[in-house]
């Protein structure tokens, strides 16, 4: 405890309790500011200055900036290559040709009856309320507006009989620019809403609430003169990454690397500029005064005419007295290489994406170390399939396709949906198909895992397996590639029957 001072025995002869509670208090100031010394970033000074350490929440800061990141970053994927190619590479990783369900049921007769519905609906664009993609593709666009804007809506829309669909509903995928954020606060039905999700007293999620257009649709009047509707939890997805807990709505993913992306289009225009000017100039010539003949009011490009206005590749231009000629020497470009390239790994790094996968630079890629560059992608990747748009779109689409399934089929037998999403490209085939029958035949994982992995629904492909081998020995085929009659080595193998 610290010493008391002289103040301290002072009011410790009237209050000797107050005189306490100041030596412990300046004490606890003591020990707070030796904490704090242990950590550098948590110090004071010159090092520290001009951080901005607040101590908000997720929600506060998304309803400062969600907004305007989300239109900066709209631009950028408008006007900036890399920007463009990051949406598309991330999903086209992540959603690919699509992650395809399958039907699992107590009979095989339901699931095959659900499983005709879900190629009717989902592989046309009956499921799209827009009519223009089937549901692979509306994966792969609510993917990319969450890679751009940081969050996804989905909404269900209730179709009727007779709208001869195979399940009476269809989705719609809106931009997060539908939710009314103005909705925040303390609600009059004793709720609360954060940005325009109104939450109950559990904290559930119970309505969003969604403007009938896009407010940047609108060419008279503003954001100010809609008013969001409520539309209840049961009709409406929201699809985002949960960066910190408690956070609702979503951030756009180039936040961390919108500044470096300005900067290095900035730069890389002024090298270019600097280029087509330096090209522009040829040679300065200077001598005395020069007439060619030519009238005041001809543009003659020279000291003697009008000014130089233009600039065009091989210009001479006359400066005066001397008769002296000196050539142009054109800026070199040497420094911009090194700086491409650190700029580029740095934005590849916010962007959590390769750097080999954002430039299409391969230079510098061996086997070792392209393979676990992806290695790390891949799982970035399965990260957001398994922790983001499977349990957050894919799978309440299976719970409103139950509810479709049970008003066309009249029955509420129980079925369940497995997601499998595309194959993984292998880098080394051979090596990487050993790899997994190794492990299949140690029992370290199922086949049907496997090929999960691969992208295909096991059964299927055990369905077209015995479909084939049921075709070659009804044709009386014998194939090197059948394992039921050779082994790998191409041997024939023994007859089941025989076997020991």
């Amino acid at each position: 405890m610290q010493a008391a001072n002289w103040i301290d025995r002072a009011i410790g002869y009237v209050a000797p309790a107050a005189a306490l509670r100041r030596v412990q208090a300046r004490t606890q100031i003591a020990r707070i500011a030796r904490t704090r010394a242990l950590y550098e970033a948590a110090s004071a000074g010159r090092r520290t200055h001009g951080w901005r350490s607040v101590g908000t929440d997720a929600n506060a800061e998304t309803r400062i900036a969600a907004a305007k990141l989300r239109d900066v970053s709209r631009d950028m994927v408008r006007n900036n290559p890399f920007a463009f190619r990051t949406k598309s590479v991330i999903a086209n990783n992540v959603v690919g040709a699509g992650i395809i369900p399958a039907v699992k049921a107590a009979r095989q007769q339901r699931a095959d009856k659900i499983k005709e519905l879900l190629d009717q609906h989902f592989d046309s664009t009956d499921i799209d309320a827009d009519g223009r993609l089937n549901l692979y593709g509306l994966q792969w666009l609510a993917m990319a507006t969450i890679v751009e804007s940081g969050e996804v809506l989905i909404r269900k829309r209730i179709r009727r009989p007779e709208d001869g669909l195979a399940l009476p509903f269809q989705i719609q995928i809106l931009e997060p620019d539908f939710l009314d954020s103005s909705v925040d606060g303390a609600l009059s039905n004793g709720n609360f809403a954060v940005q325009g999700v109104e939450f109950d007293q559990r904290g559930k999620r119970v309505a969003y609430y969604l403007f009938d257009e896009h407010p940047g649709a609108t060419i008279v009047g503003s954001r100010s003169s809609f008013k969001g509707k409520r539309v209840s939890a049961d009709f409406v997805l929201h699809v985002c990454r949960v960066d910190r807990p408690g956070q609702v709505r979503g951030v756009s993913w180039f936040a961390p690397v919108i500044l470096r992306m300005r900067d290095f289009a900035d730069y890389t225009d002024a090298q270019l500029m600097r280029q087509k000017i330096a090209a522009c100039f040829a040679a300065f010539i200077t001598g005395s005064s020069f007439d060619d003949g030519l009238d005041d009011d001809q543009d003659t490009r020279s000291s003697g005419g009008y000014p130089l206005e233009t600039l065009e590749p091989g210009i001479i231009e006359r400066l005066g007295e001397g008769e002296t000629v000196t050539f142009a020497s054109p800026p070199t470009t040497q420094d911009f290489a090194p700086y491409a390239s650190v700029t580029l790994h740095e934005i590849a790094a916010g962007l959590g994406i390769p750097y080999e996968v954002l430039t299409g630079d391969l230079s510098g890629v061996n086997f070792s170390s392209g393979r676990m560059g992806w290695l790390e992608f891949a799982r970035a990747i399965d990260t957001y399939r398994w922790n983001m748009l499977i349990p957050q779109m894919m799978g309440p689409l299976g719970r409103w396709t139950a509810e479709a399934a049970a008003v066309v089929t009249g029955s509420s037998e129980p079925f369940r949906m497995v997601w499998t999403p595309p194959r993984r490209e292998m880098i080394d085939q051979s090596t990487e198909i050993k790899s997994a029958v190794s492990k299949i035949r140690a029992g370290l994982n199922s086949r049907s895992d496997e090929v999960r992995m691969l992208g295909y629904d096991p059964e299927k492909v055990d369905a077209e397996i015995a479909a084939d081998n049921e075709r070659a020995d009804r044709m009386g085929l014998v194939l090197d590639s059948d394992p039921r009659r050779n082994n790998a080595q191409g041997q024939a193998q023994p007859e089941p029957s025989l076997a020991a």
